[in-house]
């Protein structure tokens, strides 16, 4: 079976998190990870939406192979940016994983209603957390086929 590594591509994963904390363990997460892959960061649903129609200021920006999405944005929340990304025909091919510390069945629930491909639960503890982030980063890298 080819995977991901086979190929010569890194992965383009963008990371929608408006916690700095946050953002930094993801990206000592992956930067820690045997697979190179480009982490790509914005703040907030809005963000999230410009980068992935390639509006500016982000026009250059890669489409991701993988969206790492946090539920409670500023400026648009991350269940209507889920939704809009499921919503949309050229989008919703891309895997979206719901990364949030809400553990509430209501959140999983809907998630899942608006087609996320994962939901985790965002561990308290800084080492969970990196191990977390390197299953979701070697789940989606090695063994899931990503759309091209």
């Amino acid at each position: 079976m080819k995977t991901v590594n086979d190929q010569a591509r890194p992965i383009e994963v963008l990371l929608v998190e408006d916690d700095p904390g946050d953002v930094l363990l993801t990206t000592e997460a992956f930067e820690h990870n045997k697979v190179k892959n480009n982490l790509h960061v914005v703040n907030d649903g809005e963000q999230a939406m410009a980068f992935l129609r390639r509006e500016e200021p982000y026009a250059g920006a890669p489409r991701p192979d993988l969206v790492l999405l946090d539920l409670n944005l500023p400026r648009k929340d991350g269940r209507e940016v889920l939704e809009e990304i499921k919503d949309d025909e050229e989008l919703r091919s891309v895997p979206v994983v719901v990364l949030t510390t809400s553990e509430a069945d209501e959140d999983i629930l809907r998630s899942y209603h608006l087609h996320a491909n994962a939901y985790v639960t965002k561990p308290v503890d800084f080492d969970q957390f990196i191990r977390v982030v390197r299953q979701i980063d070697d789940f989606f890298v090695t063994v899931v086929k990503l759309p091209r």
